[in-house]
């Protein structure tokens, strides 16, 4: 069974920063893209950033230049660090990855979507 989970968020002052991390752990064969979402109270959830296996990235335009999205590919993991956070930025942030995953044995499924439990970011003085 395959697991996204999330960590680094909490409350943070605005200018502040916070590093996201998403760590995928399971019967992992491959993961193409990663990205992280957000969803505010009372809102759609909306895509943050994304990264391909190659580090392509594309970003909100609400986030560029203040963000970065990275990540380790030996590790499984993801990253996003937030720079210059403004109260706008609140919300509780969610991971996702497109894994295919060993079933049994040696036979791999098609890829699939896969989500992270969240991890609340507050920005606020």
């Amino acid at each position: 069974q395959v697991q996204l989970v999330e960590s680094g968020g909490g409350l943070v002052q605005p200018g502040g920063s916070l590093r996201l991390s998403c760590a995928a752990s399971g019967r992992i064969f491959s993961i193409n893209t990663m990205a992280w979402y957000r969803q505010a109270p009372g809102k759609q959830r909306e895509l943050v950033a994304a990264i391909t296996r190659g580090s392509s990235t594309n970003y909100a335009d609400s986030v560029k230049g203040r963000f970065t999205i990275s990540r380790d590919n030996a590790k499984n993991t993801l990253y996003l660090q937030m720079n210059s956070l403004k109260p706008e930025d609140t919300a509780v942030y969610y991971c996702n990855a497109d894994i295919r995953a060993y079933t049994s044995g040696a036979y791999v499924a098609a890829p699939r979507g896969y989500w992270g439990q969240g991890t609340q970011v507050t920005v606020s003085s």
